[in-house]
């Protein structure tokens, strides 16, 4: 068959393609050998520029604009070339070497060039950079931004719904009021904090042969300090140094990435059921976009459908990255190859994570909140004051007030009239009787709107300030 959106095995590349467009050019096949090409330049340029190799003479202007030409104009074309060489070489980092050894031709002040292509490098040397390059650009540009999108909403919501007076839920049952902009505003503080973690993940390379020791390089130039090059190469690229590694870079970074984005993720799962489970209980309504259809046969319904694809999709993408962190650190000895097919895959958690974030958006857009629906359930679980007039109690004296609030509103429906009679029994101040019947269960949110403001534009405090 033809691949197409509709033939592809992937989700990712069939029925969400063109959601995810945009992660194409870094994490799919052509992506990684594009990378793989530019690493193998940027060593050959590299190694030109120093004096300890004078077999390879400073390039000349007309032969690095070539050698630039190679990274910047590389195509899908070139990419088909590399897999028509790896279907004879069966080895896909030496099809590259080969193209660019092509691309270099018969010219003389060219092929002066190609016995550096790839020079002292083992496979791993080039992937490990490559690999190291696609996760840093696909968290910076796809996964970063993406999450960022999702606070700025988060935290916009948040501030309009700063006041907005709601029922706790603990257990699944009735507790002490709060607003909904300060539970939006928990989790944008989640969020940001699993972000700075996932931004400071450093992004490790190395470039130290076939079994991290400069072996080959030493017996080439043993006057050249090799350790000291290969630190300056990898920091040329904007990567950190790993200097001690086997044949393989030992993924230790990767492992970090993943977790902190599986961190990430799953505070976005948990938004992800609780905007769900509002919309079940009706305290936020969806917005109906037309054409859209909820149900094959209900035609009344709109499905909370963003959510649900979220949560499906962070389930995934965790479930890939707890595999790559648990996996990818551990080599047989100096060097086993399963940590091959594993890598491959990394694009596939990340797009995963982006489509999730990106359908939340979706979802948290099409949101309205009810606050009658809210104010219903507020006025109907008054007992939930108990709480305030039993603290009240304490702070005056009264040893026996919790058994007191038990003893009235424990698995009980208490209306106003019922608490306001007990409030004017006690024996309290009547300041403290006057705040106790003032109070109710959309005012009793203590310091919920001031979070919410604060965290939402903390130029503007709430009104408690």
């Amino acid at each position: 068959m033809d691949v197409s959106p509709l033939t592809a095995l992937s989700p990712l590349d069939g029925r969400y393609a063109a959601k995810l467009n945009d992660l194409r050019e870094v994490f799919s096949e052509f992506g990684l050998i594009r990378l793989r090409v530019l690493v193998e330049v940027r060593w050959v340029q590299f190694l030109a520029t120093r004096p300890e190799i004078p077999e390879l003479e400073p390039i000349s202007s007309v032969v690095g604009a070539v050698l630039d030409q190679l990274v910047d104009n590389f195509g899908p074309g070139d990419a088909q070339r590399v897999k028509e060489l790896e279907a004879t070489t069966n080895h896909d980092v030496k099809a590259v070497e080969y193209l660019i050894a092509e691309r270099l031709g018969d010219d003389p002040e060219l092929a002066g060039i190609r016995p550096f292509v790839h020079f002292a490098c083992t496979s791993e040397d080039i992937n490990n950079i490559a690999y190291a390059l696609m996760l840093r650009r696909g968290r910076d540009a796809f996964v970063l931004p993406a999450l960022g999108k999702l606070t700025t909403q988060l935290r916009s919501l948040a501030a309009r719904t700063a006041e907005l007076p709601m029922l706790s839920r603990t257990h699944g049952q009735p507790a002490s009021p709060t607003t909904l902009g300060k539970e939006l505003a928990n989790l944008v503080a989640r969020v940001e904090r699993q972000v700075e973690t996932l931004e400071a993940v450093p992004v490790t390379a190395k470039i130290n042969g076939a079994v991290g020791n400069f072996n080959a390089h030493i017996a080439a130039y043993p006057e050249a300090d090799w350790p000291a090059l290969g630190r300056e190469f990898i920091e040329s690229l904007g990567l950190v140094w790993n200097p001690y590694t086997t044949q393989i870079e030992p993924h230790d970074w990767i492992a970090e990435l993943c977790h902190a984005l599986a961190r990430a993720n799953t505070v976005l799962l948990d938004l992800s059921r609780d905007a769900w489970s509002y919309i079940a209980i009706g305290y936020f309504r969806q917005r109906r976009v037309a054409g859209e259809v909820g149900s094959s046969t209900m035609p009344h319904k709109i499905n909370p459908i963003d959510f649900e694809n979220a949560e499906g999709n962070l389930g995934l993408a965790n479930a890939l990255l707890e595999h790559f962190a648990a996996k990818l650190p551990i080599s047989r000895w100096q060097r086993d190859l399963s940590d091959s097919t594993v890598q491959r895959n990394l694009g596939v958690a990340l797009a995963h994570s982006v489509l999730a974030c990106r359908s939340l958006q979706a979802g948290l857009a099409k949101l309205e909140p009810d606050p009658e629906r809210m104010a219903a359930d507020l006025n109907g679980n008054w007992e939930v004051i108990g709480e305030a007039i039993q603290t009240v109690m304490r702070r005056y004296g009264q040893a026996d007030a919790y058994e007191q609030l038990k003893a009235l509103t424990r698995g009980e429906r208490v209306g106003p009239e019922q608490l306001r009679k007990f409030i004017r029994t006690l024996a309290l101040p009547q300041a403290a009787i006057d705040g106790l019947l003032a109070l109710t269960p959309a005012s009793y949110t203590g310091a919920a709107e001031r979070l919410a403001r604060e965290l939402a534009d903390p130029t503007a405090p709430g009104k408690d300030q």
